[in-house]
């Protein structure tokens, strides 16, 4: 029988229920072994908890959430592209950069010139500076190495993440992320070179799900399709960076596959918002790339909303476009940028992030659910999104176990 720890006298922001916020104050937690057992008002807990406790923390009314889920990273790379930000604010418009060679090309080649140990290393302490502000879960995708060799190495480095680091981890094949140089001029070839790799690559344990980058300086909807074939062949669950920088139709094409998300959707149309509420899909806004790339056009907000459509948030954090390490700051960005009300903010980062990466185990502070939990020095979950530029995250616990 597994140890039962209490976490007591604390606001709990639940997320579950229908009250706002699933709020309770002078609540109460029960864990046993990694997992939550009861949720309610202190002076509720059941007296075999309270018998059984081997360990008992008192938090004073502080605030405790769930874990926070970062569902969309890039988080193995090497080098980096302050270069790149220069040359943007200068004139030249991300998709010119791509173009002349820079952008995830630039990135490419330092990653494959990158020892395993130094993308460990470099991954490892921005995975340490996220966890330091409350996430508990993370997805990191490949993408820079455009090679079976080099694909397996980033992906290899999100697995040993997971097991180094109290962190749990998925990890996402993005190989359909950009055309690498010895494959120029010779996009349909890379992609049959792609789906090759996938069934090697899963056969390894590496890949969660597969995710692709389909736009105009990325791949066509019918190669995007050609991937997303090969990974349900497997079994895989799909993903897509979809309608970033024009409209090409991807997110109802990955809506087609029930895909577990489409992310960015800035130039997302009236028929792919019906596609995702009628698959399910969660749309995971990114208000870091919007605000690094200086963007003025808004995912359609409103629409997504009327439609049901889950709400997501993410760092997408990655060299180019969006290199924050705070997914608070991506919470208050998403209130201040895309005018998301702080419960729909704070949702996207925990129960929403989780729904994203097909995790129904967490996300919420409820019995069942896995105890990844986050005592905030806040009285309310909204001053989550008010606060910004300092970190109010005072204890973490993963699986049952407190951070040290």
């Amino acid at each position: 029988m597994s140890a039962v720890s209490l976490w007591r006298n604390a606001r709990l922001a639940t997320l579950a229920g229908d009250m706002p916020w699933g709020l309770v104050d002078n609540g109460a937690l029960v864990v046993e072994g990694e997992r939550i057992v009861w949720a309610g008002a202190d002076d509720r807990i059941p007296a075999d908890y309270l018998r059984r406790a081997s360990a008992e923390h008192q938090l004073a009314g502080t605030l405790v959430t769930p874990g926070l889920v970062d569902c969309h990273t890039h988080l193995v790379y090497g080098g980096q592209r302050a270069h790149e930000f220069e040359q943007r604010l200068l004139g030249a418009s991300y998709e010119d950069i791509a173009r002349a060679g820079g952008g995830i090309r630039s990135t490419v080649a330092a990653t494959r010139s990158a020892s395993d140990e130094s993308l460990y290393q470099s991954a490892r302490q921005r995975a340490l500076a996220l966890m330091a502000e409350g996430v508990t879960t993370l997805e990191a995708k490949s993408g820079y190495g455009l090679s079976l060799h080099d694909e397996a190495r980033c992906l290899a480095v999100v697995r040993r993440l997971g097991r180094e680091l109290p962190l749990s981890t998925r990890s996402t094949c993005l190989a359909a992320h950009a055309l690498p140089p010895e494959f120029e001029g010779r996009a349909d070839d890379y992609i049959s070179a792609v789906c090759a790799w996938l069934p090697e690559l899963h056969a390894q344990g590496l890949v969660d799900a597969v995710d692709a980058f389909c736009e105009r300086i990325g791949f066509t909807p019918a190669q995007t399709r050609r991937v997303f074939e090969a990974a349900r062949a497997l079994g895989l669950p799909v993903k897509l960076h979809a309608e970033q920088l024009s409209d090409q139709g991807g997110a109802a094409l990955a809506a087609e596959f029930k895909a577990l998300s489409c992310d960015h959707l800035e130039h997302l149309s009236d028929a792919g918002v019906r596609a995702m509420a009628a698959s399910g899909t969660v749309a995971v806004l990114l208000p870091g790339a919007y605000y690094f790339l200086r963007e003025t056009k808004l995912p359609p907000l409103a629409a997504l909303r009327a439609a049901g459509v889950p709400l997501a948030l993410s760092t997408d954090h990655n060299p180019g476009t969006s290199p924050t390490l705070s997914l608070l700051l991506m919470i208050n960005m998403a209130c201040t940028l895309f005018r998301l009300t702080p419960e729909e903010a704070v949702r996207g980062a925990t129960q929403h992030g989780a729904r994203a990466l097909g995790l129904a185990d967490r996300g919420t502070l409820a019995a069942g659910q896995r105890a990844d939990f986050v005592v905030w020095a806040l009285d309310h979950p909204n001053e989550l999104a008010y606060w910004f530029g300092h970190n109010p995250c005072r204890r973490v616990v993963v699986a049952g176990e407190e951070r040290a």
